[in-house]
């Protein structure tokens, strides 16, 4: 029986470090996952003894140190409350405490390993605990002095996580704790001087370097996965600088065209009209705008004092758009161009609606180079 224990203690702590690696956890450094836990009870005979007569409290402390979310190594510490009543195999002592054990323990959280580890402690998790210690018990009496023994420990903690940062664990923890020293025959399992631990106790588990009080769990990526999402940034930054490149240059032709038409508005007017005195301006918007900037109304203003000077002239305005976007847009852009200076000339310097058409021509042809007519233009002519 008790190297079949031996066979699953070893067995689990090997499919705890494979669940470890399946689990793809954070790193964790050598001061996360540790905890400390205070434990109140009591230890009985296993044989040979009335069970609650023989019954005498007993306390302990432990410090645990979780490697994985499945296999964590504790070392514990226990003391029997000396009760001044015979014990199955020592007697009473004078001292507060008349035995006490210390343990090196193997602990396997068996939910975690059999139903999987989601990032987060269950509620409710059982956990077998097995491992090695050293008793020490106190004589009293007659017996030249105290007595050593090397120790081994089996039982199972209920445990409950509580709180939403599962900071702390309240558990119930039955065991059972074999005296190995069995003179003059050796070390041996004997179940009559055995006992019986029923101990309940309280744990609390520092905070980790990553934030939580318990191992958290990252995505894994495989190499073909890295080598891809690799690929994909080194074209988005490609895609970046093709795309500063064309901005640079889409600057640069802006402000040629700003300087052109500049140089438009600083030369004398055009006079396009059939015989007669007339005039051309040019009123540009900006790309994707019918809102005409305070720098061209010095352009709209200029033509609207020659329709005053001249009360039988008839005006033309034709709205023109750059060649982005789809035809139709272009073309309904165009047009509500022409329709805006329009507008313009008529409410803010008094012009007759009947003296102005407004005529839409979609995408201009105006400039002999092609990228030149991207800047969007109005042409206004007297008839």
């Amino acid at each position: 029986m008790k190297k079949v224990l031996s066979v699953v203690l070893m067995g689990s702590i090997a499919a705890g470090a494979a669940a470890q690696q399946a689990n793809a956890l954070q790193e964790s450094k050598f001061f996360d996952n540790w905890s400390i836990g205070l434990n109140v009870g009591a230890a009985t005979p296993l044989t040979h003894s009335a069970f609650w007569g023989n019954m005498r409290p007993q306390v302990g402390i432990e410090l645990t140190k979780q490697i994985t979310p499945v296999f964590g190594l504790g070392f514990q510490g226990t003391a029997g409350i000396n009760m001044l009543n015979t014990y199955p195999y020592w007697e009473t002592s004078c001292t507060a405490f008349d035995i006490t054990n210390v343990s090196v323990l193997a602990k396997i959280n068996m939910s975690n390993l059999f139903c999987g580890y989601n990032g987060v402690p269950r509620l409710f998790e059982v956990e077998a605990v097995a491992g090695a210690g050293w008793i020490h018990k106190y004589w009293h009496g007659d017996r030249p002095g105290d007595d050593n023994a090397f120790s081994t420990k089996y039982g199972l903690n209920f445990n409950f996580n509580l709180g939403e940062k599962k900071a702390w664990t309240v558990a119930f923890k039955p065991a059972i704790v074999w005296d190995m020293d069995d003179m003059p025959r050796g070390v041996d399992y004997d179940a009559n001087k055995a006992y019986v631990e029923l101990m309940a106790g309280v744990t609390y588990h520092f905070k980790n370097s990553n934030g939580t009080h318990y191992f958290k769990k990252v995505r894994a990526y495989d190499q073909a996965e890295v080598d891809g999402l690799n690929a994909k940034i080194n074209d988005l930054r490609s895609s970046l600088r093709d795309a500063k490149g064309q901005v640079e240059r889409s600057n640069g032709e802006i402000r040629n065209l700003q300087r052109q038409l500049n140089d438009c508005r600083n030369s004398k007017a055009t006079q396009t009209v059939k015989g007669a005195d007339g005039l051309e301006s040019v009123v540009s918007f900006r790309q994707g705008k019918t809102v005409v900037d305070a720098t061209q109304q010095a352009n709209i203003e200029r033509f609207a004092s020659y329709m005053k000077d001249n009360p039988d002239a008839k005006a033309v305005i034709k709205g023109y758009a750059s060649p982005e976007g789809g035809a139709a847009i272009n073309k309904k852009l165009a047009q509500k161009r022409a329709d805006v200076v329009k507008s313009i000339l008529v409410k803010k310097y008094g012009i007759d609606a009947d003296r102005i058409t407004a005529e839409g021509q979609g995408v201009g042809s105006v400039f002999s180079e092609p990228e030149w007519n991207r800047v969007s233009i109005c042409t206004l002519e007297i008839q």
